[in-house]
């Protein structure tokens, strides 16, 4: 199975927001298990670098980014994504929809994300990690 993660569900592992980490978490050691095949809108990374530095000095922010790497596949923005975005009107969030530009492009079967509200335009299916977990444990024990 593949994934693109939402970036609320990096930060909530990174960050370890307390009501969210626990799945978050599993989630990214999923991915990093290569059970599941797990990729970041390249988005995703400046992001993160940008929001962790309030809780993290710089030196931080580049190991968190290096292993973020290690761990996932990093879809591209191009010019093709940027146009497609921002011309869909069904979406409100530009960034939002260019998550979904990369899972489409990542040719991903779900969109991980606390704000599965923000996709209902969405031709990805987005869950929230709850969900996806549920999912994910029912398929291993179908044996798939």
């Amino acid at each position: 199975m593949k994934v693109l993660v939402d970036t609320n569900v990096i930060l909530d592992d990174l960050m370890g927001r307390k009501e969210y980490f626990h799945n978050a978490d599993k989630i990214i050691k999923l991915c990093a298990d290569k059970k599941i095949e797990g990729v970041l809108a390249a988005h995703t990374i400046p992001n993160l670098f940008y929001i962790l530095r309030k809780t993290m000095d710089i030196n931080m922010r580049r190991q968190v980014i290096l292993a973020l790497c290690a761990i996932f596949d990093i879809d591209p923005i191009n010019r093709e994504k940027i146009l497609s975005a921002i011309q869909n009107r069904n979406f409100d969030d530009f960034e939002d929809c260019l998550q979904m530009e990369c899972a489409i492009s990542y040719d991903v079967d779900r969109i991980i994300t606390r704000n599965v509200k923000d996709f209902s335009s969405s031709s990805v299916p987005a869950v929230t990690p709850e969900d996806f977990l549920k999912e994910w444990e029912s398929l291993e024990k179908g044996g798939n």
